[in-house]
């Protein structure tokens, strides 16, 4: 439990950085602010995998799977490619949420920084609940797989995140019955004094918005990386750097989510991979070289193929 501890409280350390210090005053961030940060975030996140390597080699931390020091660096950046890649979604619906409630660019920071204290708590709360089910159910592994693979056909043919619109969704109703709301702003408020009373601004309703697609983006990526290993702090680590490190990465892809349109076929290949080792678990295990091979090969395509039919489009312009 010390392990965990003195974990939860470096990522609150972090974050108390973050808003107290390094963003205290609420300013639009650029995208060389925004490039510095993600550099940052996945440095330490990859830096972090010696971290593991240290914790099972001395038995610092539980190790239900008897992993290997060398098995549990591998799952971990596993997982956490895993659910970096799957951000990309989540960084495009963020981007339609700001767009469709006009959030300044200054504030948006602010909003994400609670946006994602809210899905780290979500987050973990899911994991626990996740893995408590596969290590008591055994076929409990079937249905994740199912669905990944389920996921992946309803990505391939559908592409419902064009036509979502925050203001007609059903969480945007919710709260307008729960408390006013108010298309005004007063900085970076949550909420404001009007003739109504307490009144929600754009903002708050905008993070309980962002809150609610985590929560529905993580039915996807819990099971994913469950499909990796069901080690509790394996999944939890590489789950929660992937989700600190998506707000510089938001401010760092907003403007080029276009350019790598293909990265969604990259995503559609990761789940069907994943819901397949789910499915086969217990008749087939894949090396791990081969889960992170893939994975890896599988976003650098989408990233390379993104870029040159980009660059190909720009030419016939």
């Amino acid at each position: 439990m010390l392990v965990w501890g003195l974990f939860i409280l470096a990522i609150v350390l972090f974050l108390a950085l973050d808003l107290g210090v390094f963003n205290k005053n609420p300013h639009i961030i650029s995208s060389k602010e925004a490039s510095g940060w993600t550099a940052f975030w996945v440095s330490i996140s990859l830096a972090f995998s010696g971290v593991i390597y240290w914790l099972y080699q001395n038995n610092y931390v539980a190790n239900p799977d008897d992993l290997k020091p060398t098995a549990a660096v591998m799952k971990y950046i596993t997982g956490y490619l895993i659910e970096l890649s799957l951000s990309v979604d989540n960084i495009f619906v963020i981007a339609v949420i700001f767009a469709s409630f006009k959030i300044p660019q200054k504030y948006q920071h602010r909003v994400l920084f609670w946006g994602i204290l809210g899905a780290v708590a979500f987050r973990g709360l899911m994991i626990y609940f996740g893995v408590m089910i596969i290590n008591k159910f055994s076929w409990a592994t079937y249905v994740f797989g199912a669905f990944l693979l389920f996921t992946a056909i309803k990505m391939l043919f559908n592409s419902e995140e064009d036509d979502f619109e925050p203001k007609e969704s059903f969480i945007y109703r919710v709260i307008g019955k729960i408390i006013p709301i108010t298309s005004e702003t007063d900085k970076e408020k949550f909420f404001i004094q009007t003739k109504r009373g307490r009144t929600a601004t754009p903002l708050f309703v905008a993070l309980i918005v962002i809150e609610v697609m985590d929560v529905l983006f993580a039915l996807d990526s819990v099971p994913a990386i469950l499909a990796i290993t069901s080690d509790p702090f394996l999944v939890f680590s590489s789950n929660i750097f992937a989700i600190l490190g998506l707000r510089s990465m938001y401010f760092f892809l907003a403007n080029m989510l276009e350019k790598f349109s293909y990265l969604e076929y990259s995503l559609i290949a990761i789940l069907t991979f994943v819901g397949i080792k789910m499915l086969l678990v217990h008749y087939y295990k894949f090396p791990e070289w081969v889960s992170l091979g893939f994975i890896a090969v599988s976003l650098l395509v989408g990233v390379l193929v993104s870029l040159k039919m980009g660059g190909e489009e720009d030419l016939e312009e």
